[in-house]
């Protein structure tokens, strides 16, 4: 469901219906509201008094609060992982931007974009940290879908490749402000979505 929502499939305001996607995902409904808590945590779903479960919209506001904490909390993150990044982590790393580069399309590219941060991010050792990033994460990527569904071109990722350059030389410091950087940019397509 929650792939459904970033993805733009089912959009801003529409009802999630209990009884329909118990059906279609063959689950009882508990499962489901518990998936609607979830949800609603993640700030894909809002619950109203009498009006049900629907679709949460986002703001411009949202959006660059989302890219704001995910600077802080990346770099808090790389500045813990960079003692354990190894070689083969920064050439997979690598690996995920040039696919990105090559990504026929913006969900590939999204891919791609997930696993080269969560790779140099991983390593911190901290779960709770990386929890709260992998919902930024789905955040940006539903902002990202909402500005891309009709044109795609395939960008050349240079902060991916400064990014590693700069673990690759040691640079911590310099890793950690392309890396905010690089997060805080949301862009000219990320297009708000009415708010719920």
């Amino acid at each position: 469901m929650a792939e459904r929502i970033i993805t733009g499939v089912i959009g801003a305001g529409e009802k999630l219906r209990q009884d329909h996607i118990a059906e279609e995902f063959g689950a009882s409904h508990v499962p489901v509201r518990e998936a609607f808590r979830r949800l609603e945590a993640q700030g894909l779903a809002v619950s109203e008094p009498r009006r049900g479960v629907r679709v949460a919209g986002f703001s411009p506001a949202e959006v660059r609060e989302v890219a704001d904490m995910r600077a802080a909390l990346e770099t808090l993150a790389l500045r813990n992982a960079a003692p354990h990044l190894t070689r083969a982590i920064l050439d997979k790393a690598e690996e995920a931007t040039r696919a990105g580069d090559h990504a026929r399309d913006v969900r590939v590219w999204e891919e791609a974009n997930r696993a080269f941060h969560r790779l140099i991010l991983e390593p911190c050792a901290m779960p709770r940290l990386m929890r709260s990033i992998d919902d930024l994460h789905a955040a940006s990527a539903r902002f990202l879908f909402s500005g891309w569904r009709a044109e795609w071109e395939a960008p050349t990722d240079r902060d991916h490749r400064a990014i590693l350059a700069a673990l690759r030389a040691g640079d911590v410091m310099a890793a950690c402000a392309v890396l905010a950087r690089h997060v805080q940019w949301t862009g000219p397509k990320a297009k708000a979505t009415a708010k719920v």
